[in-house]
């Protein structure tokens, strides 16, 4: 009986180290999700400022 307890004991502390690896790697993925949204808010933003610049430019061509 004592190894059975002993055997599972080792498998729940197995398990518990395997869920805070996981909850670890989840923040991790979050972090890099949240930096990802940023840098694409940003990019957004810088492809939304050369199309207005372009538009205006192709103002300011003459018209065939």
């Amino acid at each position: 009986m004592n190894d059975r307890l002993d055997i599972l004991e080792k498998k729940v502390g197995q398990m518990l180290a395997f869920c805070q690896m996981l909850r670890a790697e989840n923040q991790t993925l979050r972090d890099r999700a949240a930096n990802l949204e940023g840098e694409n808010r940003t990019l957004a933003g810088k492809i939304q400022t050369a199309r207005e610049r372009l538009e205006g430019l192709m103002d300011r061509l003459p018209e065939p």
